[in-house]
């Protein structure tokens, strides 16, 4: 006689041909073998484009997603959001689950989520609240986030779980090198992107450096700025780059700088731990949950020019220091973020929501 038939799981997320975090998170976790353990269906409700193929991007998404939940209904559904209409629109989805009775497990990924309910009309944010209350799971990207959900809705069945990061092999530059210092994402101000080529043209005089920059957002606003200051010949504007670009970046850098007003829990900056790199950041949102100041990295106040000048000019001059940093940084995050643990920690939340309803799960791997 033949046991529960193996559950259906359904991944709700932007494509995974795009740029950003969350699309490099679900690649992370796809990577593991989660879906093929577990047998997932994945709709992608956006891609990079215009605004008619963004909005194409979710009407085709939505139509498929209502169709597997109306002829296929799986047993779990997991969906990946950010705040303002990346939350409306999942939201919907989320809530034709919760009529038809389907499980779901609500992953939020935005630094920003809390601003965008505090700033939203009385009744979006009841609608937030119910939202998030009526998920069988909530997935905050660390404490800090957690603790600011709960405020949101303090009923909610949260949970604080690390983004995920491949563990890739440690690149050691030649000792005398000169140092190279990369940003990555979007190019404006909000990530500090211009007040990091300011501290660069004040610090980066004779050591030789380079600072590399890449992603989306102002490239000429940089390009210029840094000809005003006198260091276009050591900073390179770069486009957003490839999965496989970035790593050949990251593999010959030193330092990632990412000076953000705001931030989640950047899969940037587990990339570059993960690579041995020496973080110089801001000390907000998941941050410093990711980096200890003056363990993995130097953290800074946002907005404070003067503290991201001193923090680079230390980076650039003293290399055993940056190697130190880097160091200690591959190994946390091989020791609390590599993707495999950070799946099975999912699979056990699976499980556990599988059980809660009525569902002995036979896929993936054993609950812990």
């Amino acid at each position: 006689m033949s046991g529960p038939r193996p559950p259906r799981v359904l991944w709700v997320s932007t494509s995974t041909q795009t740029q950003g975090g969350i699309a490099t998170c679900v690649r992370t976790l796809a990577a593991t073998g989660l879906w093929e353990r577990w047998g997932v269906r994945h709709v992608a409700t956006h891609r990079d484009g215009s605004k008619g193929d963004k909005a194409l991007a979710f009407a085709s998404g939505l139509a498929r997603y209502t169709a597997t939940m109306l002829l296929r209904r799986p047993d779990l559904v997991h969906i990946h959001m950010s705040s303002a209409g990346s939350f409306v629109r999942k939201a919907a989805m989320a809530w034709l689950a919760y009529l038809l009775g389907v499980p779901v497990v609500l992953h939020v990924h935005s630094g920003r989520f809390h601003l965008f309910h505090d700033r939203a009309p009385a009744p979006l944010r009841r609608f937030i609240a119910a939202t998030l209350t009526r998920a069988d799971v909530v997935i905050a990207l660390g404490e800090l986030m957690r603790t600011r959900l709960a405020a949101i809705a303090p009923d909610a069945h949260l949970t604080s779980l690390p983004n995920p990061v491949r563990i890739s092999p440690v690149t050691t530059r030649p000792a005398g090198a000169a140092p190279h210092v990369v940003f990555l994402g979007r190019i404006w101000d909000k990530k500090g992107a211009f007040a990091l080529i300011e501290a660069w043209a004040k610090e980066s005089g004779g050591t030789g450096g380079h600072l590399t920059m890449a992603g989306d957002g102002e490239h000429e606003r940089a390009r210029a700025l840094a000809r005003e200051l006198g260091v276009a010949d050591s900073v390179t504007v770069h486009e957003w780059l490839s999965t496989d670009q970035v790593a050949e970046l990251l593999a010959s850098a030193d330092v990632l700088a990412l000076p953000s007003e705001n931030e989640g829990q950047p899969m940037v900056v587990l990339e570059a731990m993960s690579r041995g790199l020496a973080v110089l950041a801001t000390e907000v949102g998941g941050i410093p949950e990711l980096v200890t100041d003056g363990v993995e990295g130097l953290l800074v106040p946002p907005h404070d020019a003067g503290a991201l000048a001193d923090a680079l000019g230390e980076l650039l001059g003293n290399e055993p220091r940056r190697r130190a940093l880097g160091e200690a940084g591959a190994a946390r995050a091989r020791a609390e973020f590599a993707a495999d643990a950070v799946a099975a920690r999912i699979e056990s939340l699976y499980h556990e929501v599988l059980a809660r309803n009525g569902h002995p799960a036979r896929g993936g791997r054993a609950g812990r």
